[in-house]
Formats: structure tokens, C-alpha cells, sequence
């Protein structure tokens, strides 16, 4: 499991430069596929704000590229029983205001997200589409807790789950059988006392999803999300888990973030001496490393790569503003880079679409360096940041680079590599789907 080689290479300029000379070449390269996970996620908020609709992904030539698209997310409730709820049940199948995906109108009675799901999986018959149920909701959280507590509380959640999203029987009159493929569990956080649980329900997921298989012919896939953090892993059986599910989607970002004053890089690769949180494991390949050491097969393990980037505000022009102190998180810029966003109701069109101070998209922060940012690249951590020394703002975030070099970490980590990589979260990206091919065609490249 030793990453020796490339952590070495990846701490000389001649060897990353030969990194990116291979990383640009596979961008040229269409070979066949070598079998990796290339996951999304999509939320179901999309339409609103941010305006991107599964559509789009057709549009842009995103779909062709993804192995697993998760939808977020669904609901679990305890209320009068355990089970899977709709969180928005007009952007899942009632709105008929959605852009068709394959030209055609939706007829209904099944309209919104899922109408257009429908669509997709037609034209990308190989495409999985699995329900990404939970998320950080704390409502979610505590009735993931009750409903995994006892045998019968799991029965019925997945039950119920299986019932409305795979057979398909969303609501009284509207059917749509195979709908989804399976499903993501995106349980934050379990506790100490919900580790067993936590492998009970998904075993249960398991059991019954093979228990229809047996009557369907059809193979149904289950995967969890694995937080990058110790004190949030520490509560599952990783191993154990791992073996009801066909892959996980581990967390590659948010090591750093807008609750820290001190500016660092979100999601780099690797730990560095010069970061003052040295060797406290806030890099991916520690991550890696901390899973496979609990047993997880490398296959099993998706790498997440953020779409969005962490900023600050009022960073002095230090080391172009990393490891520095700030004075908050970075305002909310307008989406074309050309100032900042003063209406974060929603209501103004033209923000960046998170509307989150201390948070932009991929899709923005391109823009930012036609307007007074300089981007920087560390060939230690593989990670980029950028900096505007005039307005104190600092941003870390992914692009096409350390996306192609995450992909190279992918193939090379242990023989056979790791099972692929995930987005958080498709709407970020640019209008052309930039990051997502960048990775499809890493990915497909065989090094």
C-alpha cells in the first residue's frame, strides 16, 4: 500500500511536471474505459437557483462521461413508521416545467427530477442511478439512529426505500418501475452506539436488494458515504461495512474550511511540513490510508473531488495568502468574477450559485482570474489556491490539474488501483462539464 513513489515524485518540479505531461496527454487519449467509478452527485435543489437540470448533463456531454449518477437525497422518517420520505416532492416528480433530456415532452403523470432520470437512463442504458438518502440533516441523522436501532425499524426503512425508489411506486397513480438502481447511505454521523447499526442497516440493504434481484434478474448496487474525518469514521466498522456495499464515496474535501480563521487547502492530496496542522491527518492520502489499513479493498474506495472552493477574507499578502490568519470567510462573488454578490436571497440573478459566504463554485472561480486573481499550484500537496492580494481574498479549490493528478494517485496508489472518484457536486462545474471530462479521460487512460 505504499504511496513512496509518488509521494516522492510529487515533491519534485521534474516529476510532477512529468505528472502533467501525462495527466495532458491522457486528455488527448480515448482508450477503452479501465473500469473505474466515475460517480456525481446531483442535487435535486438544482433547478431552482443555480438553474442546472439533468438536461444539462445530456447537453454538455457530462452523462456520456459518469459510471453512477447519486441523487440528493432523500428523506428517512420514524413518523408513524421507519421510512424513506421525498424532501421536495415538486423538484422530484411533480414540476412540469423541467427542459426535457431527450427532446421529447414529458408526458405524466411522472414529471420533475425523476421524469427526467427516466429520460436519461434511456439514452445511457449503462448509467447507475442510485437515491442518496440522509445527508446533514440532523432530523436525517437521528432517524437513521432510531430506525437502524432494531431489526424491525431496518426491515421497514428499507422496505420502504425499495418500495418508492427502485419498484418504483412514488405515488398514488404514478409508477415508474426501476427508476433508480440502488442507493447511496449518506448517514452524518453515526455515534459510538450506532456502529453495529450502522453495519445492520446495511445489510439489510443488502439482503433485501439481493432478494429482489432473485425475483428481477436485475443486479442492484448499494454504496455508503465515508466521512474523511477520524472522529467521524472512528464510529463505523469500516471493514464490515464495506462488505455489504459495492463502493464507497469517501469525503475529499472540507479539510479546510470556513469555520477555521486560518487559511489552508480544502482538499489536498498530501500533508506538507510547511502547513501548520502538519500530521494531523487533513490530507487524502491519509485518509486512504487510514480506510485501507481498516480492511476496505482499494476497489471499494471512491476518491471525492469538490467542485466548489473554501475562501477567506482580509488574509495579508503572505505566502500569497496561505497558512495565513483571516478575518472571515470570503464574500459571495458575483458569477462572472467581476465583484461581489450584495443580494443573497436568491432573488438576484447573477451570484455565484451557492450564495454562500466563504464557498464558490468551480464555475466561478475560473472567472476570478480574468479579474485580479493569481492562481497558485503546490507540487507538495497537489493543490491550487487563489489570491487576490488587493481585496485580501484567498480561495483553495480543484481544478483540471489536480483533478488529472488525483486520477494518476487513483491508478498508482496500490496495484490496481483505488476504485475511482466521485463529484460534489455536478451543478458546479462549468458550462462545458470541464472538471467532469477532465477525470473521465484520466481515468480511461491506461498509465
Amino acid at each position: 500500500m505504499s504511496n513512496q513513489p509518488l509521494l516522492k515524485a510529487s515533491k519534485t518540479i521534474s516529476s510532477i511536471g512529468l505528472f502533467l505531461l501525462i495527466a495532458s496527454a491522457s486528455v488527448l487519449a480515448q482508450t477503452q474505459n479501465s473500469g473505474k467509478i466515475l460517480g456525481a452527485y446531483y442535487e435535486e435543489w438544482s433547478i431552482y437557483y443555480a438553474g442546472y437540470n439533468i438536461a444539462n448533463m445530456q447537453q454538455n456531454g457530462v452523462a456520456d462521461q459518469l459510471t453512477d449518477l447519486m441523487y440528493a437525497f432523500a428523506d428517512v422518517t420514524t413518523t408513524p413508521a421507519p421510512a424513506c420520505a421525498y424532501a421536495d416532492t415538486y423538484a422530484d416528480y411533480q414540476s412540469q416545467y423541467l427542459p426535457s433530456v431527450s427532446g421529447v415532452p414529458y408526458a405524466g403523470p411522472l414529471y420533475g427530477n425523476f421524469a427526467a432520470i427516466q429520460q436519461l437512463k434511456q439514452l445511457h442504458p449503462r448509467l447507475k442511478v442510485l437515491m442518496s438518502i440522509g445527508g446533514s440533516s440532523a432530523t436525517n441523522t437521528a432517524a437513521f439512529s432510531a430506525a437502524a436501532s432494531t431489526e424491525a425499524g431496518r426491515q421497514a426503512l428499507v422496505s420502504s426505500c425499495i418500495n418508492l425508489f427502485v419498484k418504483g411506486n412514488i405515488a398514488p397513480g404514478i409508477t415508474a418501475p426501476g427508476l433508480f438502481d440502488g442507493f447511496n447511505v449518506d448517514w452524518e454521523f453515526p455515534t459510538a452506539s450506532d456502529t453495529q447499526n450502522f453495519t445492520a442497516l446495511l445489510t439489510e440493504f443488502r439482503n433485501q436488494l439481493d432478494a429482489l434481484s432473485r425475483t428481477t434478474g436485475k443486479q442492484y448496487v448499494m454504496s455508503f458515504d465515508g466521512p474523511a474525518g477520524e472522529q467521524n469514521y472512528v464510529n463505523i466498522d469500516l471493514k464490515k461495512a464495506a462488505e455489504q456495499v459495492d463502493f464507497i464515496t469517501v469525503d475529499g474535501y472540507n479539510y479546510a474550511g470556513s469555520w477555521d480563521t486560518q487559511t489552508n487547502d480544502a482538499s489536498p492530496l498530501f500533508d506538507d511540513r510547511q502547513d501548520p496542522s502538519f500530521g494531523q491527518d487533513l490530507d487524502i492520502d491519509a485518509t486512504v490510508n487510514a480506510y485501507l489499513r481498516a480492511g476496505v479493498p482499494p476497489a471499494k474506495y471512491t476518491m471525492g473531488v469538490p467542485l466548489y472552493g473554501a475562501g477567506w477574507t482580509g488574509v495579508p499578502d503572505v505566502n500569497h495568502g496561505l497558512y495565513q490568519e483571516s478575518t472571515g470567510p470570503s464574500l459571495v462573488p458575483l458569477a462572472n468574477g467581476e465583484g461581489i454578490c450584495d443580494d443573497l436571497s436568491g432573488d438576484t440573478p447573477g451570484c455565484d450559485v451557492l450564495l454562500t459566504p466563504g464557498n464558490a463554485t468551480y464555475s466561478t472561480l475560473v472567472n476570478l482570474m480574468d479579474n485580479g486573481y493569481t492562481r497558485y499550484f503546490d507540487p507538495a500537496r497537489i493543490a491550487v489556491s487563489l489570491y487576490d492580494s488587493e481585496s485580501g481574498t484567498f480561495y483553495t479549490y480543484d481544478d483540471p490539474a489536480t483533478a488529472s493528478l488525483k486520477m494518476l494517485y487513483i491508478d498508482t496508489k496500490v496495484p490496481g488501483g483505488l476504485g475511482g472518484a466521485y463529484v460534489w457536486a455536478v451543478k458546479d462545474d462549468d458550462a462545458n462539464g470541464t472538471m467532469v471530462k477532465t477525470m473521465a479521460r484520466a481515468l480511461k487512460q491506461p498509465w
